[in-house]
């Protein structure tokens, strides 16, 4: 029982709870938390100095999550009215700001007035704030929320337990699943534990994306220390935190890469907003950390606002919070404003159904990212923000620019969320390439996306209907799952504590920007082929006004199944 543990003991499970600063750092925050009259909660990062989720609440769009099923997986949860008093009272006198659809313990019903902590309910307020000025991003969501720990020894098996019961509610219709939470490496069981993937909670992860067609969605840094299971997954994607710069949400914030000292000026034993950190072997940038997976791999897709923002505890008391484990939630509340807009299409029969699948709608969250601002002339896809590394540089200057096996930069993976990029993206709607439908004058629009399947030695075309203009960009993303294999001892389908999973590889997919005359992908004008990742993407300028077209190519030997479904999102601009 909570009450019963230690100080230390207490002490320790908070430092395993979150993707967000190295341990002490995040216990000082997650306890020590203060109220502040700068905070400006969610009116910035969710408007347009953040992910501009605002403008989709309002007409003509009206998205709020609207009977769209996500999850939360945690230590603990947030309150409900008719579970917990505390959430009661605050239903009485009106104060009833975060209400999650439904909590539980692991794979059964919350057990009333325990497993409660302000982490979880401030993680839940970035999506279903039901605050009048300080809004969710999907207010209207149903969050099914679920606590996996109750003692010490409590870790990855009871996280699965807890993640595979919130993927199986209400006929496997959850979209996707916040995870602000990790475990340490250090207390994983394996020897030489490493980011490579392997971990049963990543395995898990993964097992749970392809299996129920949910997004994964992980709080998540890229230096030393920190919680890094499972920021190493593959078939959903991790998230860092940006700051405000002249009150623009569109800079890295440097919790994400404590892996060097900094000057602590106040002597206070954590960083502090205007320290400085030290470039010890001065290459000008961070020392790769433990939290970075092995063998170069980025498994960092996006960026979120994470910082000075002001949400409510479990008193509904507004306190100041920073890091990803509130940058994650705003991508998984976008996710369910663009699963809204796809139940309006899906029931309209305007779309089939493959717009619920998770690959697409990674690819289209990554895809729209924001890069470089535009200059309004379109040449930059629209983009509102130019974001920023911790030392000022652009993604124009990542070596995932100049690189085609290196799909994302370690710093800022594609850039930061837009939801309504992520929208317009999305509203392009399915696309079917040439091979797909056996007509060769299919063409497909300039912005637009696709799930589909392509077969080993084989390829899918994309032949884009109209000439793209030179010194244009153009950006493209492709995603697909790695296979995981639950090996079920009793054969009832399902994770239970005792099993384990098998990493079963996921087959070389690339993909390339060509002439659409052309025929050889090595007359290719530009390609991403990178051979760790299962995600590709391209940004790039068009060098000279044509006609063009994207490739899918299934390269063999095929390491698990012989047929791959994808996702494909692509952003042009064409005369």
């Amino acid at each position: 029982m909570c009450g019963a543990k230690s100080y230390r003991q207490k002490t320790e499970i908070k430092m395993r709870r979150l993707g967000w600063f190295v341990g002490w750092i995040l216990l000082s925050i997650s306890t020590g938390m203060a109220t502040s009259p700068t905070g400006w909660a969610l009116e910035k990062s969710a408007d347009r100095q953040g992910i501009d989720a605002r403008t989709l609440q309002k007409p003509p769009y009206n998205l709020t999550g609207k009977d769209v099923f996500i999850g939360q997986v945690e230590l603990s949860r947030p309150s409900r009215f008719a579970v917990d008093k505390i959430s009661n009272k605050l239903l009485q006198i009106d104060r009833a700001i975060v209400q999650p659809y439904e909590v539980f313990f692991r794979d059964r019903q919350a057990i009333p007035n325990k497993n409660l902590d302000d982490h979880s309910a401030q993680v839940a307020a970035v999506i279903i704030s039901q605050d009048k000025i300080r809004r969710g991003i999907a207010p209207n969501a149903k969050l099914l929320s679920s606590a996996y720990s109750q003692r010490r020894q409590d870790g990855q098996p009871e996280a699965c337990i807890a993640s595979q019961h919130i993927a199986r509610q209400y006929n496997g219709t959850v979209r996707a699943i916040n995870f602000s939470f990790g475990e340490l490496l250090s207390e994983d069981p394996r020897p030489n534990a490493k980011l490579d993937g392997d971990a049963l909670l990543t395995l898990c992860v993964d097992w749970i994306a392809t299996t129920y067609n949910t997004l994964p969605i992980v709080a998540g840094n890229q230096g030393k220390g920190g919680i890094p299971i499972p920021t190493d997954l593959y078939n959903g994607f991790t998230v860092g935190f940006t700051r405000e710069v002249d009150g623009i949400y569109r800079q890295l914030d440097r919790g994400n890469l404590i892996d060097e000292p900094f000057i602590d000026r106040n002597n206070n034993g954590k960083y502090d907003r205007g320290e400085v950190f030290s470039d010890l072997n001065k290459d000008g940038k961070w020392t790769a950390g433990v939290e970075s997976p092995v063998d170069g791999r980025r498994s960092l897709a996006l960026l979120a606002p994470g910082n000075n923002l002001k949400l409510p505890t479990l008193q509904s008391k507004f306190k100041n919070a920073n890091g990803s484990s509130f940058a994650a939630p705003h991508v998984v509340g976008t996710i369910a404003l663009l699963h809204e807009y796809a139940n309006r299409q899906i029931e309209s029969g305007e779309w089939s159904i493959d717009a619920r699948r998770h690959e697409a709608i990674k690819a289209v969250l990554i895809n729209s990212a924001d890069k470089i601002q535009d200059a309004g002339d379109g040449k930059i896809l629209g983009m509102s923000k130019t974001i920023l590394d911790a030392f000022g540089k652009t993604w124009i200057d990542t070596e995932a620019y100049a690189n085609r096996s290196i799909p994302l930069s370690i710093n800022l993976g594609a850039g930061q969320l837009n939801a309504y990029r992520a929208f317009l993206q999305y509203k392009g709607g399915q696309q079917s390439p040439v091979n797909g439908t056996g007509n060769i004058s299919a063409t497909v629009k300039a912005i637009g996306w696709d799930t589909n399947i392509v077969e080993v030695d084989k390829y899918q075309d994309y032949i884009f209907a109209n000439p793209l203009e030179a010194d244009s960009f153009i950006s493209a993303t492709l995603t697909w799952d790695r296979q995981v294999k639950l090996n079920d001892k009793n054969g009832n389908g399902l994770f239970d504590i005792g099993e384990s999973f098998t990493d079963e590889g996921f087959n070389r997919i690339e993909l390339y920007l060509m002439r659409s005359q052309d025929t050889d992908i090595s007359q290719s004008v530009w390609s991403s082929i990178s051979q760790i990742d299962n995600l590709q993407h391209i940004f790039m300028k068009i060098p000279a006004t044509g006609k063009y077209k994207l490739r899918v190519v299934f390269k063999s030997p095929q390491v698990s199944s012989p047929s791959q479904r994808y996702g494909l999102a692509w952003w042009a601009k064409s005369l």
